[in-house]
């Protein structure tokens, strides 16, 4: 079991021994975050505020969530009703993740898993950085005409305002309800939302978290290599398969191929965001992947076959949305139709 699983399932699940153990640690994160808190509303820091509404995709938990699906499908949604998208995130897993364009054919050990995904998937502008305002003035500058930035995480980024938020939760719930390290929480619940931010609630999991609507997750019938074939997955029921999983919680994946009737003879997890550019496949057997994982693999292995994971986000939680977008959008001077 990887350490980020073994924290998440067994010690962040709980309070148990070890958690108990850790608890005084989370005096240091608490005190951090008071600090910051502290150092914006006194003004020692300020916020940098853009010239178009910003609505951030996040967590409150350590480890995925589910977000980056649900990006893409609000970008998706956002662009059916003709609005401009940038998106902006971290590079997670790259090292210095400097600021930069993601382009179609940008390396995905610069890039970023995730930002080149959401890249290739939606083909909207997308800037990484650590400093995530940075990132976003450049998109502003490069495409002047957005209308709208979706940030894939960074709900406790304080450094760049954002005016929508949407907290993504799993069934993982608050886990033991402290914070890191002795939990799972990046900051205390209730979270105290910045003045004039609109908060959501969404769920990717079996269980509602309070008042939470729920984002269906399923995975496609259909997989496709990286020579752009498609086949469908009920070709591959009765045959032996791999499936590799570079993410969160590759269970999860693993779990959904054996429900469409896939037999799975070996499985590879590796960490969140492996770089895997000199991982190869043994055996004869086809591989299956995550499409996150599938960015990373076709420049050396395009055969093997990706399989997207859909979200379908509820029709309420669109309608709100969009509804706040467009009143924003009034009150930054953006014309939206």
């Amino acid at each position: 079991m990887q350490w980020s699983a073994y924290l998440s399932q067994q010690v962040w699940a709980a309070r148990g021994p070890l958690a108990c153990l850790l608890w005084p640690l989370t005096l240091l994160s608490r005190a951090w975050l008071l600090i910051e808190s502290m150092a914006y509303e006194k003004g020692w820091r300020r916020a940098r505020y853009l010239p178009v509404p910003v609505l951030v995709v996040g967590n409150l938990l350590a480890g995925g969530t589910g977000k980056t699906p649900i990006v893409i499908g609000l970008v998706e949604h956002f662009q059916s009703l003709g609005l401009q998208v940038g998106v902006i995130a971290r590079a997670y897993g790259t090292g210095e993740e400097p600021l930069m364009e993601v382009v179609n054919n940008s390396p995905p050990s610069q890039a970023g898993d995730e930002p080149l995904l959401i890249r290739l998937r939606c083909a909207v502008p997308v800037f990484t950085g650590r400093q995530r305002a940075k990132a976003a003035q450049a998109l502003l500058q490069a495409y002047p005409h957005t209308q709208l930035i979706i940030s894939d995480d960074g709900l406790q980024h304080r450094a760049l305002h954002h005016d929508v938020a949407v907290c993504v939760f799993d069934d993982r719930g608050l886990g033991n309800g402290w914070l890191l390290p002795a939990g799972p929480l990046r900051e205390a619940w209730p979270r105290a939302a910045a003045t004039g931010t609109s908060q959501y609630l969404l769920h990717t999991g079996d269980r509602a978290f309070g008042h939470s609507l729920a984002a269906k997750r399923s995975l496609s019938h259909t997989a496709r290599n990286g020579k752009g074939e498609q086949r469908h997955l009920s070709s591959w029921q009765g045959q032996a398969v791999q499936a590799l999983a570079a993410i969160a919680r590759p269970a999860l994946f693993f779990a959904a191929l054996e429900q469409a009737g896939l037999r799975l003879t070996q499985t590879h997890v590796f960490p969140d965001h492996a770089s895997l550019a000199d991982w190869q496949t043994a055996g004869n057997e086809p591989l299956l992947c995550t499409e996150k994982d599938a960015v990373k693999l076709w420049p050396h292995q395009p055969d093997a076959w990706a399989v997207p994971l859909l979200c379908e986000l509820p029709p309420e939680l669109l309608l709100q949305l969009s509804t706040e977008v467009q009143r924003l959008s009034l009150i930054y001077g953006q014309k939206t139709t």
